[in-house]
This record gives C-alpha cells, structure tokens and sequence, in this order.
C-alpha cells in the first residue's frame, strides 16, 4: 500500500459529530445503522422527508467523535440542514476543512469494504462502496500526494459509483435509482430515519424504473445532463464523464442488448457492472468488473 501513489480528493472534506448524543442524532436521520461503527465505516445518505436526495457521505468513528466525509462544495448546506435537527441533542458539529483532508489509493486487492485501520496522522479505510474502489485516507490536509485524481475518477465510473451531486440531484434523486442498495448505502433492518416510508415502498413495490449505470463512449464525451435517446425517443441522461467513460441515468426499458444510445454525436454502450441487479428482462446487457 506504501507503494500506491496517494491520490488528493480536493471535494471531499471533513465534518466531526461529537458529544454525548452524537450516534443516536445521526440514527434517527440517516439511511444507514450508525450503531454498526465499531471498525468499519458505512456509506450513508440524508433524505428529504419525501425520500429524495439531500446528501450522501462516509461515515467512520474516531475517539468520541464522528467524522463524516463529505462533499466539500455543499458542506455549509449539510451543516444547517444537521443544525435544523439537533435541538435539544448533545451534539457538536464541527467543519474539519483546512484541517483535514480525504485521500485515495487504487488498491484494487484491498479487501473487506468498509474496514478501517488506524495510520500515522489519521485513518486508512476500504470504501465502503466498493473494495474495488480502493482505500480511502483521512489525513492532515497538507500531507504530500501526487496521484491524478483522473485516475480514480475513471475507475469510480467504471464501476458505476455516484460521486455525489456530480451523479445524484439534491431533492430530486431516489436512492434506489443510483446504486445506494446494492453499494450497502442502506441498512433495512434500522429504526425509522428521515425518508424512510418512500425508500422502503420503491424498494418492496418494484417502483425502480432507472438505474444509474456505466456506459462507453464513442465519439465526444456528452456534458452532464445531456439528453441520451435511443430511435430518437429520449431514455436517459448523462451525469459525470471521463475520457470515454460517463454514468448515465438510464430507463430499464432502454437497456437492452443490441440497441444503440445516443447523446449528440456520441454512441453509447451500457457496460453493466457486475454488482448491480437489475429486473432480469433488462439485465442482458455487457459487464464491466
């Protein structure tokens, strides 16, 4: 792991949740069991009360304290929305930006998801995502790293990860849509949370009509939000690219073998990543990992 070049993850920042009350606040708010903490991290979203996206992040324990790994653009956001509910909880929320920072290594063997190990100057953690992903690093925000962050960004749309709202809209997006089921982004086993009753209706209904997925891209890559069609009918759209990969949020009825997309003067190839489970009149369609 020494070895790997250290990748810097300049939209991510840090948020501690500390005080006495810290894990039964974020239980009752978030998608996924905060209580299940003890050397691992979990991939974890705040909903609306309609069961749409509000923001997603990291989250790992530390020596009385929280850390939340979050998407530094929209941290201010998070803050109030976090603030709105602490009421009369024991609870501080502090922003870590500029202190500490959130790092990557493409270790593609690195093992169990999820996993955390104590570093020098910080944590070491397999993403709770997706081993494949590689680890995840929280160090001192100047730590030296000269790793592309291309590099992971390719990988992560390879293996069909949203990266936040560059994938996900905020009070728009349905958890289920993107991957939040079978990435371990829920736990459906917890107590009641902040969007429950929809998550729990789309997933147990069969309400899941699009699925964000990986596709090829041949010609010039599409800006995100591009309108993909396929015979001319519109079936999709195009969230975050790189190179000749792009994630597009595609309808299941569009998937289908055989069938060309196009998104302006690019074709697109779905490759479906091996972890997603899709209806089984829409799943054949290529693999990628």
């Amino acid at each position: 792991m020494a070895d790997l070049p250290l990748i810097p993850l300049p939209d991510r920042t840090l948020i501690a949740v500390s005080g006495d009350d810290r894990v039964a606040f974020l239980q009752g708010l978030v998608t996924n069991d905060v209580t299940r903490l003890d050397g691992r991290a979990v991939w974890s979203a705040l909903l609306t009360a309609q069961g749409k996206y509000l923001h997603d992040f990291i989250i790992l324990a530390e020596d009385g304290r929280l850390l939340l790994d979050v998407e530094a653009a929209r941290r201010e956001d998070l803050l109030r929305r976090l603030r709105m509910f602490r009421l009369r909880a024991k609870v501080e929320l502090t922003d870590l930006t500029g202190q500490q920072g959130v790092f990557a290594q493409l270790d593609r063997d690195a093992g169990d998801r999820g996993a955390v190990t104590a570093v020098p100057g910080g944590w070491s953690l397999i993403d709770p995502r997706h081993a494949g992903l590689g680890r995840r690093l929280i160090l001192p925000v100047d730590r030296v790293a000269t790793g592309d962050i291309a590099d992971w960004d390719r990988l992560r749309i390879g293996l069909g990860i949203p990266d936040s709202s560059r994938d996900l809209i905020p009070e728009k997006s349905i958890l289920l849509d993107n991957g939040f089921d079978e990435l371990a982004g829920i736990a459906w086993d917890k107590g009641c949370y902040v969007g429950q009753e929809l998550t729990a209706r789309t997933k147990y209904r069969g309400l899941v009509k699009k699925r964000l997925v990986p596709v090829r891209v041949d010609g010039p890559l599409p800006e995100a939000g591009s309108i993909v069609t396929r015979d001319g009918a519109d079936v999709g759209e195009i969230r975050s690219g790189r190179a000749d990969l792009a994630l597009a949020l595609i309808r299941l009825d569009a998937l289908s073998a055989g069938t060309p997309l196009a998104c302006g003067a690019a074709v697109l190839t779905p490759m479906l990543p091996s972890w997603i489970n899709l209806p089984r009149s829409e799943g054949n369609i290529p693999t990628n990992g």
